[in-house]
């Protein structure tokens, strides 16, 4: 088998002998009346007048030989079968087909259309224009690019050769509609905010840092999608708003974890996290029917119906039942010593970062569908107090296939013990707590001027990818992957 190189310089060789016979291997545009998926919707029609057009798109399969060919042209929105006859072509023409066209070389082909004697549906070509010369070959059909990181590498190479891939990602832009499509219809206002924060706030995970030249400034790209700009909004008078974008957080990598991600985030005034977990709860099943038309999943080894009642977990109870410690009581040290126990691995030697641990050991072992809620006050904090006991926060956490799909809280709209709680993650972070919160005091002092009761919440990408039941990096169309040394 030729290797790639080889084979480049063959296609070099025929690209010169096209030049030589007046075809320009890259022209600016070529013929195109239709595509062919809209050939094929209207094909009986196109039949029947013997109208000629043109289609284009990229050759996907070459068979036949001698006085007949047929070709498999894709253009991204379906394949067609093309026939090129010598005794309508010319055997010249014909020829110079066969001798400098390859596979994965985008053509435009003129002709009309018939159906063939197997039924085939079919244009019959009457001349053809090369529109892009590939010099390098395909994957192989039916087994593809097999190493992971070369498939991210060349992901428009994995996309091309499998369906699958394709329909993911033509999936995933139906469920971002589908939110998009809900928020708009209850309401909720589009708006854009920074991604580069002086402060970063929103979410208690590491950030990446940068240096704004003009300024002589570091600063860092955000790790949440606006939620203290969000609320900014709501203090100026709008009542919804919501935004859909990146959000990057320095973080590891796993089949759930990615340091760039999408993200949403609603934030909603007069509404706390009652009439939150109310809304979210009809967000996700109204996607679940539009994108996958059905409500039930497996995923992770877990099944769920969204369509079922959805339980509520409290937090600090569900902990204890499962490991004995309770956590709103226990020293550092007793919550270290049961994460040993129980072979948990941890980062940080915080209290919040250990608690957290033996979360997710807990809540791997719920299928769900239901709300975590009654967080003790230290593990959020930008949440309310819960009025009847200030020791928990008005949190909660959607669970779904043993993992946490998404986050919100009636707001914390006290100035007071606002600006205190960011005292104690500003604490945290000299300690050397790299995912506490930076305070960020102008946001308390648009507090001061006051912001009304808000519900927010937010869900990212991976939500998407637990529907589909793959990895958070397979769903991303170009995930981030290292250079070959």
């Amino acid at each position: 088998m030729a290797s790639q190189e080889e084979i480049k310089d063959i296609r070099i060789e025929k690209l010169k002998k096209l030049e030589a016979l007046g075809m320009n291997p890259y022209p600016s545009t070529v013929p195109q009346d239709m595509t062919l998926s809209e050939v094929k919707d209207t094909f009986e029609a196109l039949e029947k007048s013997g109208d000629e057009k043109s289609v284009a798109g990229r050759i996907m399969a070459i068979r036949g030989q001698g006085a007949i060919l047929f070709v498999v042209l894709y253009d991204g929105t379906a394949q067609f079968q093309i026939v090129l006859k010598k005794d309508v072509l010319g055997e010249e023409i014909l020829q110079q087909f066969v001798d400098l066209i390859d596979i994965g070389d985008f053509i435009s082909f003129s002709g009309t259309f018939f159906v063939t004697q197997r039924g085939e549906q079919s244009m019959q070509a009457t001349r053809f224009v090369l529109a892009a010369k590939s010099l390098l070959s395909l994957p192989e059909k039916w087994h593809g690019i097999q190493d992971d990181d070369e498939r991210f590498r060349k992901r428009y190479l994995d996309i091309l050769t499998n369906s699958e891939v394709r329909d993911m990602f033509l999936l995933k832009t139906k469920f971002w509609r589908a939110t998009r499509d809900f928020l708009e219809e209850k309401g909720f206002m589009a708006v854009d905010t920074p991604t580069l924060e002086v402060t970063t706030g929103g979410a208690e995970a590491a950030p990446f840092a940068t240096h704004h030249n003009d300024y002589d400034l570091d600063v860092y790209l955000r790790i949440s999608v606006g939620e203290l700009w969000q609320k900014r909004l709501m203090a100026a008078g709008f009542p919804k708003t919501y935004e859909i974008g990146r959000v990057y957080r320095n973080e590891g990598s796993s089949p759930n974890h990615l340091q760039e991600f999408t993200n949403m985030e609603f934030y909603w005034a007069y509404a706390d996290y009652n009439m939150g977990m109310d809304l979210v709860k009809e967000m996700y099943r109204r996607i679940a029917t539009e994108v996958f038309n059905k409500t039930s999943f497996t995923t992770r080894g877990h099944t769920f119906d969204l369509a079922d009642e959805w339980t509520k977990i409290q937090y600090v109870e569900e902990i204890q039942k499962q490991t004995g410690v309770d956590v709103l009581t226990a020293t550092t040290g007793d919550i270290e010593a049961k994460l040993l126990e129980l072979h948990v691995k941890h980062d940080g030697k915080t209290k919040e970062r250990m608690v957290d641990a033996l979360w997710k050991y807990c809540r791997k072992n719920i299928s769900g569908p239901a709300f975590v809620v009654g967080y003790p006050d230290f593990m959020q904090p930008l949440a309310k107090r819960d009025a009847k006991n200030g020791a928990y926060v008005e949190q909660f956490q959607v669970l779904l296939g043993g993992a946490e799909l998404g986050k919100g809280y009636s707001e914390l709209n006290d100035p007071i013990d606002q600006r205190a709680r960011f005292e104690h993650q500003q604490e945290l972070l000299k300690a050397g707590d790299k995912e506490a919160m930076m305070p960020d005091w102008e946001f308390v002092e648009m507090l001061e001027h006051g912001m009304p009761p808000t519900c927010g919440f937010g869900f990212g990408e991976r939500l998407f990818a637990f529907f589909v039941d793959k990895p958070i990096r397979e769903i991303q169309l170009f995930p981030l992957v290292k250079p070959k040394i």
